[in-house]
């Protein structure tokens, strides 16, 4: 885990007081670093953790082959009882996924779309091109 992963996570982990946890996934499903809100109890264990990275990835790569005709992902949400996930795909320019990030936010939380689009993602197109060089 490189301090540039972390710190990643770290930053979208202070841009919203909604934001439970995040992760950076590499396009093998390895977690390359996370980083979780202060005071929260984890849903899942260290193990979990890696095996839910591991299905988020396979599920990208899914997704990805729809691109050519849907357009490209800007981020998907599941919603549990208990939080939100949201899964953002870093592709590079051939359209191979590179990196996943994911993140969890409060299940209380009602405007998740606003957090995603203008607080997280400008984060991650910010990152972008450091991402992909790390790729």
């Amino acid at each position: 885990m490189t301090n540039f992963f972390k710190s990643f996570c770290e930053t979208i982990t202070r841009s919203d007081k909604n934001i439970r946890f995040a992760a950076i996934v590499d396009h093998h499903g390895t977690i390359m670093a996370s980083s979780e809100r202060k005071g929260i109890k984890p849903l899942l264990n260290e193990e979990q953790t890696a095996q839910y990275a591991l299905a988020a990835v396979t599920r990208q790569y899914t997704r990805i082959r729809w691109q050519s005709i849907l357009g490209k992902i800007d981020y998907t949400c599941s919603s549990y009882e208990k939080l939100l996930r949201i899964t953002i795909p870093i592709t590079d320019s051939r359209n191979h996924l590179c990196f996943v990030i994911i993140f969890t936010l409060d299940v209380t939380t009602k405007n998740f779309h606003h957090i995603i689009m203008n607080k997280v993602k400008p984060i991650v197109k910010e990152k972008e091109k450091e991402l992909l060089n790390r790729a």
